[in-house]
């Protein structure tokens, strides 16, 4: 029985010693695009199998129509030298404009242009907190929405934008994973942004003449204890820099927000007690999405990968899917199921691990997730935070 093209080219390719990285990298497709081909779920254009065939150093016709006689011999017709991850990027020909790039600086800030970056909320927002730390180089531009801030990346109005996906005490942020995998950006970086919750007023107001403090519902609770303490009256809002945003307007010194110390600078109002928060430890983390996949040189330092996907309906799919994982030794961080609107009978997952596709055990783990799911796509490859390895 004859391979598959698919079978082919994942042959030649091991044979030549790449990862589906490396050889997405050299024929200027996506690794997802590599994956499908050896899943054969979709066959490469006569071109793309001829860029294979020269990438690996096999012949295209047998790429293309193999033979049962073939099936063991065409890939070993040329050999490569062994070849190090190093020697491989050395050698990796420059990206077209459009294609994916290797960064090695701080992710954006070579492609920044207008140095606009997006966020969702109101100036003096945590996000807008968040970009003014992690870009302070770059203008942030306030967005209604979540949609409205990938919209204003993909629009080329900002490029970058400024996205909280979890907060250690209130867990994952809402709509974030059913935004991710639909959209057409990239996660190029992370960035954790301590939360420390202040009580503005207007000048001139005190703790005793306060009554009331408003802020969102998840400030609030994470601050029930202080405004019992305090005898206030807590009253929900849209967010945080809107509460400071409109008792900056009322101009009522019994009425207070809980917010972030640039609402106090944004809207002039007076911090008239810092760090209100019941607990420490409050962290959110962002990602920071790109219209251009931006992916770091796995040499420099720990790298994280991002993906979702959707198992097979069979049993144990999902315990099989992951099996990939275990027995190639990539440390899976984060696996969190969410149901799409509209879909509710097929099960879908966003994971993080450690480590890069064009490392050999992720790229084996990545193919082997393939066998157990009907959609794999990877969201994007970044530096692993520094704030992870702080005590």
């Amino acid at each position: 029985m004859c391979m598959t093209m698919g079978l082919r080219i994942k042959r030649a390719r091991r044979a030549a010693d790449l990862t589906q990285e490396v050889l997405a990298a050299r024929i200027g497709v996506s690794h997802s695009t590599i994956a499908r081909w050896e899943a054969d779920g979709r066959e490469p254009a006569r071109a793309q199998v001829r860029a294979i065939a020269m990438a690996t150093g096999v012949s295209a016709g047998w790429l293309e129509f193999g033979s049962e006689d073939e099936a063991a011999s065409g890939p070993e017709r040329v050999r490569h030298p062994q070849r190090t991850l190093a020697e491989t990027q050395e050698t990796r020909p420059k990206p077209r404009s459009g294609e994916r790039i290797m960064a090695k600086t701080k992710p954006g800030l070579e492609m920044s242009g207008d140095s606009v970056i997006a966020f969702q909320g109101l100036p003096g927002a945590y996000s807008h907190l968040a970009c003014r730390e992690a870009y302070p180089a770059m203008t942030p531009l306030p967005c209604p929405s979540f949609e409205d801030a990938f919209q204003a990346v993909e629009d080329g109005r900002a490029k970058l934008a400024m996205i909280p996906i979890e907060n250690s005490l209130g867990g994952r942020v809402a709509d974030i994973h059913t935004l991710l995998p639909d959209s057409n950006l990239y996660i190029i970086g992370e960035h954790f942004q301590p939360v420390h919750h202040n009580l503005l007023a207007i000048r001139g107001a005190t703790l005793e003449g306060l009554k009331s403090a408003r802020s969102h519902v998840q400030a609030l609770a994470q601050c029930r204890e202080t405004l019992r303490e305090l005898g206030l009256k807590a009253v929900t809002t849209p967010d945080t820099a809107g509460a400071a945003e409109e008792i900056s307007r009322l101009g009522d010194s019994t009425v207070a927000a809980v917010a972030s110390t640039l609402a106090a600078e944004t809207y002039g109002l007076e911090v008239l007690r810092s760090r209100i928060e019941d607990r420490i430890g409050n962290v959110t983390r962002f990602v920071v999405m790109s219209r251009r996949r931006i992916e770091p040189d796995p040499a420099d330092g720990p790298c994280l990968t991002s993906f979702v996907f959707t198992v097979r309906s069979v049993p144990a799919a999902l315990y099989k899917s992951l099996g990939g994982f275990a027995t190639n030794g990539v440390n899976l961080i984060k696996l969190e199921s969410y149901i799409s609107v509209g879909d509710y009978s097929v099960a879908r997952f966003y994971g993080e691990c450690q480590g890069h596709p064009a490392e050999k055990h992720v790229d084996r783990a990545f193919e082997e997730l393939q066998f157990f799911t009907t959609k794999v796509k990877i969201l994007g490859v970044y530096p692993q935070s520094p704030f992870r390895l702080e005590d």
